[in-house]
């Protein structure tokens, strides 16, 4: 049965209480002292990447593409079993899963020995052993003010004893890496205790993301600034080539440690089979992955039908009938041995309005009415139907699917397409035309003018097309600013982008992953709206210390209705995602919140070379 036939990455939600005390009990993948005998160099996996990388640091890298490469090349303590669904909680580095109090306040985690960072100048030209200081420091960086790390939301306010540091580093203009912080006790060589202020449910699966993963301090220290072009890991993978904004190349780790496949597969076929093929094989599978960077759709498409991609990742919006007409995989690649993946990713899609802006921010009833005209007025059923080729729903609440914490009987009465009623509340809160040249004017008389931010990419030329052509319809004066992908994150962060539509794709399977996006002292790291409501705030603090219940519910239920009062975002949509594999590839299967799954994918390099068609 072909992929395509799968209904969704999440078959059902995910009860995030069951799955940790599940988890803890049981260890699925196996491992042996030693490094493992490097994987085939012949083996090579081709995928191509819309954007260019932002980092390899994994502090410093904010999106999908440059987390699976991180990801790839660094060990964090946890990661998830790469078959179960819903997602499942599993030592990474660990010897098994971590202890925990009673409260849920303590953990307590023991690392595998044997597990070593690849070579490298900084490290003297010598594996150096893995330890639980290693993690100790890679947690404290996101509270050095230097990195500025756009992670720090998931640790502030949570370790005991961390924030204080910060606080001491921001006085004395220096981080005291070697200062005790009580929350971050290396017990031993291979022990780390982890003290956390109060009880947080989510807090395991932020230790199994990216930003999560051990550095080594003496790589860091070497190479200061540049640390995101020197990447050295633990993990199954290692930088060999790299030309900025053009191509990346990944080679096995010679010295990764020896880890087999072994996994807890679902009832569905396709996963069953992938574990009966791999079980008790080394891995990573193949010896090399080579990335190209190609931001525009069309050479994307192309090279993935002529042979020379051997994943791609996203199908683009104007090929989707092409690939998976009606929903199904198209005969002629069916014909060839095609896969194809579909479903609901746990992501929403939203456009972000600068709440600190003189024009589109603030709190007050006629910038909501502005923020909510903007709102009605986009055509947001031509983005389905024309530029979304159907494959999306609309967005009713802050939250993505499959998720837990998602409620699917949430509706949104202010989220739909309605241009009368945009320009009624416009006219009702004095934005008109006052001087007669089609656009209206603020309600102090001055020119009305926003500006939207996006990429010189073909997909967001036509959301630049769609935008001008939506407000104009209603009045509003409507800029364009164009800039790369990274540039636009940093522009972002820092609070000096007016409006732009953004995508967030949850790394972990909890609601709480999406509604710490406009939680107010995550201003500058992950909220870039720069939304600050103390009522929203308090209602999130206390859905941080429920574990997921029906009350946590309610409460999420509350952040998302206080979202949709005062817009800071224009929700948008849940996109159907489609990924295809070429017939030489196998074991691949696209994860809810795992970003690199290149370790369980497998190559078959005759069928690939005679494939060229």
């Amino acid at each position: 049965m072909h992929a395509a036939r799968r209904a969704s990455f999440f078959a059902r939600p995910v009860r995030a209480r069951a799955m940790l005390s599940a988890a803890v009990f049981g260890l699925v993948w196996l491992s042996a002292p030693g490094a493992a005998v490097s994987a085939d160099p012949a083996k090579v996996l081709r995928i191509a990447l819309p954007v260019a990388e932002s980092s390899f640091d994994p502090l410093q890298q904010r999106d999908i593409y440059s987390a699976a490469i991180t990801e790839a090349i660094f060990d964090a303590m946890l990661q998830y079993d790469y078959l179960a669904r819903p997602p499942k909680l599993i030592p990474n580095t660990l010897e098994g899963m971590p202890k925990a109090n009673a409260e849920g306040t303590e953990y307590t985690f023991q690392l595998r020995r044997g597990i070593y960072f690849d070579e490298d100048q900084a490290l003297k030209g010598k594996r150096r052993e893995l330890t639980a200081q290693d993690y100790a420091y890679s947690l404290r960086r996101h509270f050095d003010p230097y990195w500025r790390s756009p992670w720090l939301f998931q640790f502030e306010q949570k370790i005991l004893g961390a924030d204080d540091a910060m606080e001491r580093a921001k006085k004395t203009g220096k981080f005291d890496y070697d200062a005790p912080i009580e929350g971050l006790e290396v017990v031993d060589r291979y022990t780390l205790r982890i003290r956390l202020t109060q009880p947080d449910f989510t807090f395991l699966y932020v230790l199994a993301t990216p930003p999560s993963a051990a550095l080594a301090r003496e790589v860091v220290e070497r190479y200061a600034d540049d640390i995101g072009a020197h990447p050295v890991g633990t993990g199954p993978f290692r930088l060999a080539e790299w030309k900025r904004s053009s191509k990346i190349v990944l080679e096995a780790n010679p010295g990764f440690r020896s880890l087999r496949f072994d996994a807890a597969p679902d009832g569905d076929a396709e996963a069953q089979a992938i574990y009966a093929r791999n079980r008790g094989k080394l891995l990573p599978l193949v010896g090399r992955v080579e990335y190209d960077i190609v931001e525009e759709a069309q050479p994307r498409w192309l090279a993935f039908l002529n042979g020379e991609h051997d994943i791609l990742e996203r199908v683009p919006n104007e090929y989707i009938n092409l690939a998976v007409p009606n929903g199904r995989l198209a005969p002629n690649l069916a014909k060839l041995g095609v896969s194809a993946h579909r479903g609901h990713e746990p992501a929403l899609f939203y456009t972000v309005f600068n709440m600190e802006d003189p024009v589109v921010g603030g709190y007050t009833e006629e910038k909501i009415a502005l923020r909510r005209a903007i709102s009605f007025g986009f055509n947001r059923d031509a983005e389905i139907a024309v530029i979304r080729k159907r494959e999306a729903v609309p967005a009713e609440q802050p939250i993505g699917p499959g998720v837990a914490g998602y409620d699917p009987d949430f509706r949104n009465p202010l989220n739909r397409y309605d241009p009368p009623r945009a320009r009624a509340l416009l006219d009702l809160f004095g934005y008109v035309d006052r001087d007669g040249d089609g656009y209206r004017e603020l309600p102090d008389g001055s020119p009305l003018s926003i500006e939207y931010s996006s990429t010189p990419t073909l997909l967001d030329r036509q959301y630049d097309e769609l935008w001008k052509r939506s407000m104009d319809a209603i009045g509003i004066r409507l800029t364009l600013r164009k800039s790369t992908w990274p540039e636009l994150l940093k522009a972002g962060q820092l609070g000096k982008l007016q409006l732009r539509t953004i995508g967030w794709l949850a790394n972990i399977p909890d609601a709480d992953n999406f509604l710490q996006l406009l939680y107010g002292p995550n201003t500058g790291q992950s909220n870039d709206a720069r939304f600050r409501l103390e009522a929203y705030d308090r209602v999130y603090r206390q859905a941080k210390r429920l574990p997921d219940s029906p009350e946590r519910n309610r409460l999420y239920r509350e952040l998302s209705r206080l979202a949709v009062v005062y817009a800071p975002w224009k929700l948008g949509i849940y996109r159907i995602e489609t990924y295809l594999a070429q017939p030489w590839v196998s074991g691949y299967l696209p994860h809810p919140t795992m970003r690199s799954v290149l370790r369980y994918v497998d190559v078959d390099p005759e069928k690939q070379r005679a494939s060229a068609r």
